[in-house]
């Protein structure tokens, strides 16, 4: 069985304004955390995570993968939605994760991802964890937290920040709600937020991380050796939401994939 992981952090988004400051150190923490769990790890960083190189690696660790192997797929940075236009979404769109070149029309959308999980070879085990305002569900428009430190961001980018006049003029017109497919048909997904709610970009003792990275990360160190996602899921949940971060951490999957061993 080899364990192999991806670990994606985008702090810079050029030409949005919309930059972040933790992601980066999530990707770096999450790379340190599944080392220990003896996995080999690729890092994609800032300007090397463009749509084009996210796609092409994260394909190439779903393919590489045989039956018995462990695939982990981190992702911190922003996630956005754009109008669906192949009619699978009862609510009219796609969610997207924000490569480093989202300034230039490219999202990662969630059926590029659903089409790369769907060829992986059966009894592969694929996990997906995604700190950013990605659910897997429903997204929704993200305010500026009310939070006291001005550092702290949602990671969420409207679409209007890259999206062409004609199609910021249809995402304007798309209306809330509706439920929705999910990755989980192929692949485990840990998200760090619920549907109405938003992923923080926040720091911890002075250092820049995902409030949900941050609790997650802690959570799996503490876990006991056969400890399952739903175990993993349960102790995050004890620290988030809380107070300060008011996101609530879901996991997507069948009752199987929710079985397997939390990343290991």
């Amino acid at each position: 069985m080899t364990k192999k992981a991806l670990c994606i952090g985008i702090n810079d988004y050029p030409g949005t304004s919309n930059d972040l400051s933790g992601c980066v150190n999530d990707a770096q923490d999450w790379k340190t955390a599944l080392e220990k769990r003896g996995f080999q790890v690729e890092l994609l960083l800032n300007k090397q995570a463009t749509k084009d190189a996210m796609r092409e690696r994260i394909q190439r660790l779903v393919m590489d993968a045989k039956s018995g192997d462990v695939a982990a797929i981190t992702y911190s940075g922003h996630g956005t939605w754009v109008p669906d236009t192949d009619g699978d979404e009862p609510d009219g769109r796609d969610e997207a994760l924000c490569p480093y070149d989202i300034g230039q029309n490219r999202p990662l959308l969630d059926d590029e991802l659903r089409d790369i999980f769907a060829e992986r070879e059966r009894g592969t085990r694929i996990a997906l964890i995604s700190d950013s305002c990605h659910s897997g569900t429903v997204t929704r428009f993200a305010p500026m937290t009310n939070a006291s430190d001005a550092k702290v961001r949602v990671r969420f980018l409207p679409p209007e920040t890259f999206l062409p006049a004609r199609e910021r003029e249809i995402a304007s017109r798309i209306a809330r709600g509706g439920t929705r497919r999910t990755l989980t048909s192929s692949a485990l997904l840990v998200s760090g937020c619920a549907d109405a709610e938003y992923s923080y970009d926040a720091s911890f003792g002075g250092k820049p991380n995902g409030a949900f990275t941050y609790f997650a990360v802690k959570a799996l160190a503490a876990l006991p050796a056969k400890a399952t996602y739903r175990d993993w899921y349960r102790a995050i949940r004890e620290t988030l939401p809380n107070a300060t971060y008011p996101q609530t951490p879901n996991l997507f999957g069948t009752r199987s994939q929710k079985a397997w061993p939390a990343l290991a």
